[in-house]
């Protein structure tokens, strides 16, 4: 199943709304500079002079193909319930004018205020928006709410980020993400060469193709030149302010997201009404995501917004904090399902277990640069392959420290903080710290893990060369998790200087040494607790596009040993799938292959290359992207290639290549 595919089996569907549907595939919102955004509606129809309000989702990943299966089945649904909903693509996307230069820059969010402006000028609108989407969508949504238009009333954000810097693909801890930086620039690198339909924008189609092409950077480019938590970082990062955000706020996340973190800074610093759910999901909607339990999502939502889209007050609102204790389960690195129990975080007290408490030695930590290849991926979308492995080798790989078996089961909740005092041989190293659950038959399941650029230990904007042979004081934050460790298991807790390939090694190999009777490892519980249920567990959706599969996806994902090179190699191959959907004659798909390479004891062999082929076309083009992107390393500099061929009918009708090298900032 491909990332943005939709398993037809996993949903039902409601076929009782109070309104019929009517689609509009395509309108101009012109901004203020002349530039023309391409909307796409869904509206009740015979409604009686206006829509409850307006749900607006705004992305780059093309409404036309791309996300009309998962858009047809909860925007319909809002529209059902007497809503009009709205999928607009963002300025130099899909088919939408002008050029998209960055993630999240100034310009979308001017656009979306206008957008906003756009919709309450409308004869069938009420003045009322909210804003909703997953990923991009709940980022741009937490950035519009920050800066306050009157008719935004509420948002739902799901998988998104409060801090752009501390939890994204691009650094966690201050370190550069190998596993993602690269692979997510070269993911929006293939999408964004994507063409317009002529059947929209007419025959200016492929002057605006290749005038895309042409324009629209590389944004690894960018990241790579923000290596500490700077200004660039800051913008859009609503944690700089919490108190920006003045409207209700829904957000949901899952144990299997690679944004939980940001779900708990949500619901801990903002102060408004607020709910947040947080379920054994992946990084996806949380009526089709896997691992289930699956609930009920767009009952949930539609309840939110008929509560909030007035101006009337809501006095019988409570917040929640709603969270999903999942049981211990023997590894795999992908589940159907996951046990576990329902609790109101709000309702519960947390109680700090310090699992360092009875270490009191010395220990200097392994260095191993193919440490981390069974990691699993850091933002998983539900794909085989994609959840951490048995951890045995890892763990054999790194330093270790195996608690007693408990007496009793312990609730992990929360966010657990290793605070090390630690010193290093040389000025720059990482640090990376996982707790395991060891079943009494020998597996190992990973439970929670963290990252730290040491250099960072007193900044992530300001990072400083470590004293050498000196004992420093470092805070590393783990994952956030709500895992229950069973009677008879053992707690295993791994200290290493790299992880592979989610840190991009430090510039040569560092000696730790961790002081463990000056060090604490402190893990939350909530031993006993109140279980609670969901309101809606059943998920139903509206009805599904028609669409024709002309090749299933597929994912391998494989760890390589080179005998004759000592290399390493993770190699990650995912067919997104070929299909057709019936009603627009549109024909997508996509392949990506991903190659993570290593050797043994040289942390600047460090590469990663990602390539893509995208297919795009209808009853009027024929279009094919091929991408490569690369990116290596020296003691000093980061190397970064990106080369993009697309082709016009079978012909190719344009190349460029992209390369730059980039300082290395403590990273």
């Amino acid at each position: 199943m491909g990332v943005f595919d939709v398993d037809y089996n996993m949903i039902q569907e409601r076929t009782d709304f109070p309104y019929e549907v009517e689609i509009t595939a395509h309108t101009w919102i012109t901004m203020s500079d002349g530039v023309k955004l391409s909307a796409k509606l869904w509206q009740p129809k015979n409604i009686e002079d206006k829509t409850k309000g307006a749900v607006l989702e705004y992305l780059p990943y093309r409404k036309d193909e791309f996300t009309a299966l998962r858009d047809e089945i909860r925007h319909k649904y809002f529209a059902g319930c007497g809503y009009t909903s709205i999928r607009v693509d963002i300025r130099g996307t899909g088919d939408s004018e002008g050029i998209i230069k960055d993630e999240y820059p100034k310009q979308e969010q001017d656009d979306a205020l206008e957008i906003i402006s756009w919709i309450e000028n409308q004869a069938w609108s009420n003045g009322s928006v909210a804003m909703i989407g997953k990923s991009w969508g709940g980022f741009n949504g937490l950035q519009l709410a920050a800066l306050q238009p009157a008719a935004l009333k509420t948002i739902i954000t799901l998988c998104s980020t409060d801090d752009r810097y501390a939890d994204d693909v691009h650094y966690r801890g201050g370190t550069l993400m190998g596993s993602d930086m690269l692979w997510w620039s070269s993911t929006m690198f293939a999408y964004n060469a994507r063409p317009p339909f002529p059947k929209f924008v007419g025959d200016k189609w492929y002057e605006m193709w290749l005038d895309r092409m042409e324009n629209t950077p590389p944004f690894i480019e960018e990241w790579v030149s923000h290596q500490t938590r700077d200004d660039y970082w800051k913008h859009g990062s609503v944690g700089e302010n919490y108190g920006d955000i003045k409207i209700p706020v829904l957000t949901m996340s899952g144990w299997a997201d690679g944004y939980t973190d940001a779900l708990f800074r949500l619901m801990n610093n903002l102060d408004v009404p607020k709910k947040g759910i947080v379920g054994p999901w992946a990084h996806e909607f949380p009526d089709t995501a896997i691992p289930g339990p699956q609930m009920g999502y767009l009952q949930e939502v539609t309840e939110w917004l008929d509560k909030w889209m007035t101006d009337k007050s809501c006095p019988d609102h409570e917040d929640a904090f709603l969270v999903y204790v999942q049981d211990s389960v023997k590894p795999a690195t992908s589940y159907d399902y996951r046990n576990g129990k329902w609790l109101d975080l709000f309702d519960e007290k947390q109680e700090n277990i310090d699992l360092f408490k009875n270490l009191n030695n010395e220990i200097h930590l392994k260095n191993i640069q193919q440490h981390g290849l069974y990691s699993g991926v850091f933002c998983p979308f539900g794909q085989d392959g994609d959840l951490p492995d048995d951890q045995t080798i890892d763990n054999a790989l790194t330093s270790t420290f195996v608690l007693e078996p408990s007496t009793e089961p312990v609730n992990f909740v929360g966010q657990p903080i290793a605070r090390l005092r630690v010193k290093s041989d040389v000025k720059e190293a990482n640090v990376h710290v996982r707790i395991s659950d060891v079943h009494p038959t020998g597996e190992k399941t990973l439970v929670t893990m963290g990252q730290l650029n040491l250099n960072h230990y007193n900044s992530h904007e300001y990072p400083e060369d470590l004293p050498v042979d000196e004992y420093i004081d470092a805070e590393v934050t783990l994952d956030v998790i709500g895992y229950q460790m069973p009677k008879g298991h053992q707690i295993e807790i791994s200290v290493s200087p790299t992880y592979w390939p989610q840190i991009w090694p430090s510039k040569e190999i560092a000696g730790l040494t961790v002081d463990m009777a000056q060090s604490q490892l402190l893990v939350p519980t909530v031993n006993e607790f109140t279980e609670v249920e969901l309101k809606h567990t059943q998920a139903e959706t509206a009805a599904p596009l028609d669409k024709i599969i002309h090749r299933d996806g597929s994912r391998t994902r494989d760890v390589i040993k080179r005998l004759t090179t000592g290399e390493w190699v993770l190699d990650d191959f995912s067919d997104e799938g070929l299909r057709t959907l019936t009603d627009a004659h549109i024909t997508y798909g996509t392949k990506n292959h991903n190659v993570y390479t290593v050797k043994e004891n040289d942390p600047l062999s460090a590469k990663v290359e990602c390539d893509w082929s995208v297919i795009v076309k209808d009853d009027d083009i024929d279009t094919e992207m091929i991408t490569t992107s690369i990116m290596s390393c020296d003691e000093n500099y980061y190397y970064l290639t990106n080369r993009l061929t697309a082709y016009n009918n079978g012909e190719k009708c344009f190349s460029k290549t992209w390369e730059k090298q980039i300082l290395r900032n403590y990273s």
